[in-house]
């Protein structure tokens, strides 16, 4: 079972990743998000910061169709992100381990080239 404290703690352990102030949590490497707290938009309300709900960058519709279809008691989507490449992952169904990878393989596929080899150095 993951938090939001887990997200911040493991996101900046990254090479160069920056938090952006936020309500919730907002990380991003070279100006690019990577993760960050689920801003939930329900008809006729304000929006909520969900900490218990993380963004994840993940590269393209195929890598998210295989999160979402593959394990959904993890991976969501809304209507509000059809198109783009990110999926919803809900923190207290996930390991921390699990979760590393996940915001590691985020950081990897937003860091430019020569800022993803200092993870490997």
């Amino acid at each position: 079972m993951a938090d939001a404290e887990d997200v911040r703690r493991l996101a900046l352990t990254l090479p160069h990743v920056v938090e952006i102030d936020s309500d919730g949590f907002d990380f991003r490497v070279a100006n690019k998000g990577f993760v960050w707290s689920y801003p939930e938009r329900l008809p006729g309300k304000p929006r909520v910061i969900r900490t218990d709900v993380a963004v994840l960058f993940v590269g393209d519709e195929a890598e998210k169709q295989a999160l979402l279809l593959g394990e959904p008691d993890l991976f969501f989507t809304t209507p509000g992100y059809d198109g783009l490449p990110l999926v919803m992952l809900r923190l207290p169904a996930v390991s921390v381990d699990r979760l590393r990878e996940l915001i590691t393989d985020a950081w990897r596929m937003r860091a430019p080239e020569e800022i993803e080899a200092e993870l490997g150095a």
